[in-house]
């Protein structure tokens, strides 16, 4: 079993930053691709940014230029660099780390954009 518990969200303005970081513990082995997915109120779960354990990374399309993901391999550790948030950006945010045929997800940070 992996346990993921991410930190780093928050309140901030418009325009403002956030840094999330997740951390993964337990059984750790052949971790393979590392990722944020997000939930707004009332809308589906949706993939954010992922990084393969080789570095590379895809983003949605709402978030390219504004958001960094990136991942330290040697702490297990993923992280992802949010700049010029919008309101559109609150949400639930999520870590996943896959392994092997598995994919384990942590409880969520919350992340809220005033405009």
């Amino acid at each position: 079993q992996v346990q993921l518990v991410e930190s780093g969200g928050g309140l901030v303005q418009a325009g403002g930053s956030l840094r999330l970081s997740c951390a993964a513990s337990g059984s750790i082995f052949s971790i393979g691709a590392m990722g944020w997915y997000r939930q707004a109120p009332w809308k589906q779960r949706e993939l954010v940014a992922r990084i393969t354990s080789g570095g590379t990374t895809n983003y949605a399309d709402s978030v390219k230029g504004r958001f960094t993901i990136s991942r330290d391999n040697a702490k297990n550790k993923v992280y992802l660099q949010m700049n010029s948030l919008k309101p559109e950006d609150t949400a639930s945010y999520y870590c996943t780390v896959v392994q092997v045929l598995n994919t384990y997800w942590g409880q969520g940070t919350q992340v809220t954009v005033s405009s």
